[in-house]
């Protein structure tokens, strides 16, 4: 059978090798965790009134004081847990361990020695972390709305904004929600990719990017950076907001997936680039 470059590393044989990793079962189950250990809190916890007006479910007209109000609520409210950190810690994992992982077990030579062409092993590899995070980014939603329909029932979505949207157009606007946030990640996703090609330490890959989406994140919210801060890639990390309203606001939206697609395009084009000339020896 004549050599084909385009048959070395299967999609299907990458993604169920990574599937099969422990670092993969352990991050979908924090996924899975979050909305059963806030429910447990809430319905087994104490219900003193000691945690003031934020208090989750507490009924104030904020995503934490509605979190209690229907399936609806209590999975909205996963995400605005889930946003500033879990979600960025999964999408790092996934998309930071993948190639350091291989330089770190000296198993990235062999696979080149297959041969695999470097750039075709870097979009494998790509698309099976992407695969990854985006089966977190659906678990999420699901497991919370089940979660909450068991918990607090089904009731109409109560926004922030003052909007009541039936189960029907809650379910549309989760959708919307899941596919923003999902795509606001992919700066995240980016950035990790490189600092795994440039670097034969998984937990430095991983951390590295989780570090620097926290420093920009810090940034963010220093008002005294004035306009400079809508330049931030993760300035629009919570645009999704306006998909709560009773009609979508999708200019922020907008703005912020355009900044996340195109960082995302450069930290690839940089990680090909960067892997091109790297001396592989692990």
């Amino acid at each position: 059978m004549s050599y084909n470059a385009e048959k070395t590393l299967p999609y299907r044989v990458e993604l169920y090798r990574q599937i099969k990793r422990k670092r993969t079962l352990f991050a979908y189950a924090f996924v899975l965790a979050l909305p059963v250990i806030v429910a447990s809190a809430v319905k087994f916890g104490p219900s003193g009134h000691s945690g003031g007006p934020t208090r989750l479910g507490s009924g104030t007209a904020d995503l934490i004081g509605l979190a209690t109000q229907g399936a609806a609520n209590f999975t909205i409210t996963m995400f605005y847990f889930a946003t500033p950190f879990l979600l960025i810690a999964v999408v790092s994992l996934f998309n930071g361990d993948t190639v350091a992982s291989e330089a770190s077990w000296s198993t990235l030579r062999y696979l080149l020695a297959a041969p695999v062409p470097r750039t075709r092993l870097l979009i494998q590899k790509l698309k099976v972390s992407l695969t990854l995070s985006a089966i977190a980014m659906i678990l999420l939603p699901i497991a919370s709305w089940f979660i909450g329909l068991i918990a607090f029932g089904s009731k109409p979505l109560q926004t922030p904004l003052g909007a009541t949207l039936a189960n029907s157009v809650a379910i549309n606007r989760l959708f919307v929600i899941t596919a923003y946030v999902s795509i606001s990640l992919l700066f995240t996703a980016g950035l990790a990719f490189y600092i795994s090609v440039t670097t034969d330490v998984p937990l430095g890959a991983v951390g590295g990017a989780i570090g620097v989406v926290i420093l920009l994140n810090i940034l963010d919210a220093i008002s005294g950076l004035g306009s400079i801060r809508v330049w931030l890639p993760v300035h629009y990390s919570f645009s999704w907001f306006d998909a709560l309203s009773s009609s979508i606001q999708w200019g922020s939206m907008i703005r912020g997936a355009s900044y996340s697609i195109m960082t995302f395009a450069l930290f690839i084009a940089f990680a090909i680039i960067k892997f091109g000339k790297k001396d592989v020896t692990s």
